[in-house]
């Protein structure tokens, strides 16, 4: 990724959102080449030069201050998402991106433990880069067979956007894809020395041109919890809601949880679909199956060691 074009970019396309009048200026002059706010709008309403914010955006201002980034952004109006990106990009062009580790994060046996024991709730543990590190079996029974893919192919963007069976389970598709893609966007915001990284963004633009126009829109987000329409050949219809927890001292690590209204048709679809997630673990593989009594099989994908050769 060049972080100076990316920075640049990214606040290019936040000042196309806004007009002068949104942040209650005149506007220079009547005739405007671009949409937008020009450069020097947006410096007066951050209270900065406009020679200091165009070096900004030229990525030429290596020790550009955090309260000036926030002046800039609260000036943009971004969103609390948007702003910490906004850091995000500005601290690898000054010298300072996180670290670019590629190591898939180990997930701690009492999270497995966790995952075995949510019988009725499908559930998964994503890392970095949108890979899927470990799903219950009703997860699997919901979207895909997780462990029949490989390891490289276990990652919620290629899922999305390059399996048509995964696709087709999302009634409103365009809006999980959507979702899918801020997040990346930001998750690749916060580790741009990550190879493994490009070469995802480089794979999924390669293979899907909805990918490429959702990339370009440049949208970040972080959403911890929502709901999705979705179409299982099983069951049918059911719309179930997710919630997004943070394990302690895993940072790079989300489980993902989904649950359906009490008493609805959806619920009664994913206690369906756990039967049948309960059989399927009885009659699988042993070795894959979790400590404890009974319950859905829990699958991790292999370490790197393990893993086939070389993604929310």
């Amino acid at each position: 990724m060049d972080r100076r074009a990316e920075l640049g970019a990214f606040l290019r396309s936040r000042r196309a959102r806004l007009k002068p009048e949104d942040v209650g200026l005149n506007g220079f002059g009547s005739r405007r080449r671009v949409p937008g706010l020009r450069r020097e709008e947006l410096a007066q309403t951050a209270g900065v030069s406009v020679d200091y914010y165009v070096r900004f955006e030229q990525g030429r201002g290596e020790n550009v201050s955090d309260s000036v980034i926030d002046a800039v952004a609260t000036a943009l109006r971004l969103t609390a998402a948007e702003r910490a990106h906004l850091h995000d990009l500005a601290r690898a062009v000054g010298g300072r991106p996180r670290a670019a580790g590629t190591a898939r994060p180990e997930v701690r046996a009492g999270v497995r433990r966790l995952l075995a024991a949510l019988t009725e709730v499908p559930a998964y543990v994503v890392g970095r880069r949108t890979d899927i590190l470990a799903w219950n079996g009703l997860y699997a029974e919901l979207l895909t067979d997780l462990a029949a893919l490989s390891a490289d192919r276990r990652n919620t963007a290629l899922l999305t956007f390059l399996d048509t069976e995964v696709r087709a389970r999302y009634i409103d598709w365009e809006t999980k894809a959507r979702n899918v893609v801020a997040f990346l966007r930001m998750d690749h915001g916060r580790h741009p020395g990550d190879p493994a990284f490009d070469a995802l963004i480089e794979e999924l633009s390669d293979g899907s041109a909805e990918f490429r126009r959702m990339w370009a829109a440049r949208e970040v987000d972080e959403r911890t919890h929502g709901a999705y329409r979705m179409l299982h050949p099983a069951v049918g219809e059911l719309t179930v809601r997710y919630e997004g927890f943070q394990p302690t001292g895993d940072p790079e690590t989300t489980l993902i949880a989904y649950t359906a209204e009490p008493g609805s048709p959806s619920e009664a679809a994913l206690r369906r679909l756990a039967r049948r997630a309960a059989r399927t673990a009885r009659h699988g593989d042993a070795a894959h199956r979790a400590p404890g009594p009974g319950g859905p099989a829990v699958r991790d994908a292999p370490d790197e060691a393990d893993a086939a050769a070389p993604v929310g």
